[in-house]
């Protein structure tokens, strides 16, 4: 910003939608705000009532309902993927695509001085330079994964039109060495769906590198501490400003935990119970579930296992369906099976909660962090893959389940453990080391007056840009 008295910068922030993308840009427009920025947050009208609750109380976050334009075989009742078949999802790309018009007579109007933008709305950079508006592409994924995935890098060596599952089990030409190496065949092979065409449409892959170069600035949810090799990777990639958020921490819960979590954590003893939840879009198969079930019995210690599932899928029969006969009567007293939201922020602050077991979500990998959790990690799709590495290798503040190499498959034996790793081999080398670890990052993503000046540094980039 040229001299002279500083003027408000109004931000625009357009997500996609889904709430594992929606969540960063409320924690960032948060952020922003608490710095004076003026906040313009689109999204469509059936996501309002659950988002609102989430933003500060102030008067310079503002949400703008946007419609989703009609696409065949897409529900017009539906503003958001969780309840999205696959198909679906690429339907709402689709439908994303179509609103380029509404968008840009919103912004002519808006006159913002930034508009952050998703993956997905690759298109969005070249409508605002039109209008003189500066573009940041957002990127709500680890900065290990965006360096592994969605970088030119990737392509070279590669002699098909898409990578292969060979290609993707090597990192890409000039990446980063650290501790992690290489994916595995079931993960590379999961990964390949970011570099396939859908509906004749872009893969995630153009869609996501379109965005990245032709943005005035890459912001990236992540900090050197943790990320420092990875970061510099993408900013040789793309020649361009690369911003960090910081890891954005979800602020401290607020409410009380419900009485029969509480009567119940309280029966047992500190840092002794296993939280385990995968979130609410990831889906165990039936045999995995029955695999991580027993395991959990034969750690022998108090657990919660959250399992949910697809819509219209009632949860109490498939659980009859899935888990062992007795299982249930078995583990009475010891462990309890949960299908439905929880407050897991408040499990995991109890101090009775001493492990999660999670699907490697940066979300849930934070709460563990944040809290004397130690991590036991369950990747389960996508850049999931890479987050584990990143806690488990690169950080040594967690362990990741064994599995088998082609299909992914792990077995109760497995769960156990790794368990016993950070729960009962406290005083061997690994169980040492992993929970010295975690209390260094704990103490890290605490520190208000180092979370504080990873924002600062962010908002004095943008105004210098502004």
């Amino acid at each position: 910003m040229a001299g002279g008295e500083a003027k408000e910068i109004h931000a625009v922030m357009f997500p996609y939608f889904a709430f594992g993308h929606i969540s960063p840009f409320i924690q960032l427009s948060n952020k922003l705000s608490l710095h004076g920025f003026r906040i313009s947050f689109l999204t469509p009208p059936g996501n309002v009532s659950r988002i609102k609750s989430s933003f500060l109380v102030t008067s310079t976050i503002q949400i703008i309902p946007i419609q989703i334009p009609k696409v065949q075989g897409l529900p017009t009742h539906l503003h958001n993927t969780s309840e999205m078949t696959p198909a679906m999802h690429e339907l709402l790309k689709e439908a994303v695509d179509l609103m380029q018009p509404q968008i840009k007579t919103l912004l002519s109007e808006l006159r913002p001085q930034f508009v952050f933008f998703d993956f997905a709305h690759h298109w969005v950079p070249k409508l605002c330079s039109q209008l003189g508006i500066k573009t940041l592409s957002f990127s709500v994924f680890s900065a290990i994964s965006g360096a592994y995935v969605t970088v030119p890098a990737r392509f070279i060596g590669v002699e098909t039109e898409e990578p292969t599952v060979d290609d993707l089990k090597k990192p890409p030409c000039g990446y980063p060495q650290t501790s992690f190496t290489s994916l595995k065949a079931f993960q590379a092979q999961d990964l390949s769906y970011v570099y396939k065409s859908f509906n004749g449409r872009p893969a995630v892959y153009h869609t996501a590198v379109d965005g990245f170069n032709s943005c005035s600035a890459i912001v990236l949810k992540s900090c050197n501490e943790m990320e420092g090799p990875y970061v510099d990777f993408i900013k040789t990639q793309y020649q361009k400003p690369v911003l960090l958020t910081g890891p954005l921490t979800p602020d401290p819960p607020s409410g009380v935990l419900d009485e029969k979590w509480a009567t119940w954590l309280a029966q047992h003893p500190p840092e002794s119970v296993i939280f385990c939840s995968f979130g609410s879009e990831t889906f165990l198969k039936d045999d995995q579930l029955k695999e991580l079930a027993t395991g959990l019995e034969l750690t022998g210690l108090p657990f919660i296992l959250v399992v949910n599932f697809p819509g219209g899928v009632e949860a109490r029969a498939e659980l009859d369906r899935v888990l062992p006969k007795g299982f249930m009567e078995a583990i009475k007293g010891r462990g309890v099976v949960h299908s439905g939201w929880v407050q897991q922020q408040l499990i995991l602050a109890h101090e009775s909660v001493g492990c999660c077991i999670c699907h490697s979500g940066f979300s849930s990998i934070m709460e563990a962090l944040m809290n004397d959790c130690q991590l036991v990690l369950l990747p389960l799709k996508g850049d999931q893959f890479l987050n584990a590495k990143l806690v488990a290798g690169d950080m040594k503040a967690g362990v990741e389940v064994s599995r088998r190499e082609e299909d992914g498959y792990f077995s109760k034996e497995n769960i156990k453990e790794a368990v016993e790793t950070v729960m009962v081999d406290v005083d061997k080398e690994a169980g040492v080391s992993i929970r010295q670890n975690h209390m260094k990052w704990k103490d890290f993503l605490l520190n208000a007056e180092i979370q504080d000046k990873l924002i600062s540094n962010l908002v004095e980039q943008l105004k210098a840009m502004a």
